[in-house]
């Protein structure tokens, strides 16, 4: 997958592009971090998770020197062309009443770091808000190493932010690519089938397991092939993105779908054709609709097609 360069989108969905330089060495420097605060960008988020706006709509940028609180007091989350980025909380930076955006509309809408920044902002803070407690003997947990290591008051163990692996794979028999739907979709969304790694299983054995849970197809493991990964901050996932071939079997919906089918070429060829936002409009239209494009959903389903459509032309 090709990365970006100062903020110019070349990855077919969100949360990859423009994303900082970590710069893992500075989260035990508080002296370094002081003297980058005065001029360090903050992202600041609410409660709920969404990042506070200017007057024009668009990401508020506060600076370090516009805070009451130093460093030690926010997360800090890398470097961009030299300058440090931290997230705040909104509760603590010096704002008026002023609008805030979620992540999965700022990913449609903004630069593409900006909305890399926000997802990592909202993956910590998220974190953060979940981990006060040790779970191995119930102390309090304190933050330190700049927002990135949680240690026991009590005990002196240590935690880490958590990302859990998934899959999400495009599954075909050959010829058709299976699709499913949740209930709680808008009538005619469709995607590819996700979902969590468990203990002791490789991702192979894990496409295998949940397309057989949800669909009831049977997938041949030595078949599938990595294509690329995602953050997936909602609120922590990594989602790692695959084809796969499998048995032509009729499919079937489990618990956790509403609906699951196979579907021609022709047919997702159209779905990807549509605007995405059809889906929440007139249920009642003909033809699938895809996911959105910040999500890898839609990156594998293209791969899938644009394989199908060379095989066919004997590419």
């Amino acid at each position: 997958m090709r990365q970006q360069l100062y903020g110019v989108s070349v990855t077919p969905f969100a949360f990859v592009d423009g994303a900082l330089d970590r710069a893992d060495h500075l989260r035990d420097d508080p002296a370094a971090l002081a003297e980058a605060w005065p001029q360090a960008g903050i992202i600041a988020l609410d409660a709920s998770g969404c990042a506070l706006l200017d007057a024009d709509g668009a990401l508020r940028q506060f600076s370090g020197a516009e805070l009451p609180a130093g460093p030690d007091e926010h997360i800090f989350l890398g470097l961009r062309d030299g300058r440090a980025w931290f997230a705040a909380d909104a509760a603590h930076v010096p704002a008026a009443r002023t609008d805030s955006l979620d992540l999965r509309r700022a990913a449609a809408a903004w630069p593409a770091w900006q909305a890399t920044l926000f997802a990592q902002a909202r993956a910590l803070q998220h974190w953060h808000q979940r981990y006060r407690y040790c779970p191995a003997c119930g102390g309090t947990l304190q933050f330190v190493r700049a927002g990135w290591l949680a240690r026991c008051a009590g005990c002196a163990s240590e935690h880490y932010p958590r990302t859990d692996q998934a899959i999400i794979a495009a599954i075909t028999d050959g010829t058709r690519l299976l699709l499913g739907r949740q209930a709680n979709w808008p009538a005619r969304r469709w995607s590819v089938v996700a979902g969590f790694v468990e203990p002791g299983e490789t991702l192979e054995q894990t496409i295998a397991r949940e397309v057989m849970e949800e669909t009831g197809v049977r997938v041949h493991t030595q078949t599938a092939r990595y294509l690329a990964s995602q953050p997936w901050p909602f609120p922590g996932a990594l989602m790692l993105g695959f084809i796969a071939h499998a048995e032509p079997d009729a499919p079937h919906a489990s618990e956790e779908l509403e609906d699951a089918r196979w579907f021609s070429a022709d047919e997702v060829r159209a779905g990807l054709a549509r605007d995405w936002r059809e889906a929440d409009g007139d249920g009642e239209a003909e033809g699938i609709v895809l996911s959105s494009p910040i999500s890898i959903a839609r990156y594998v389903i293209q791969m899938w097609l644009d394989e199908h459509q060379s095989a066919r032309n004997g590419q």
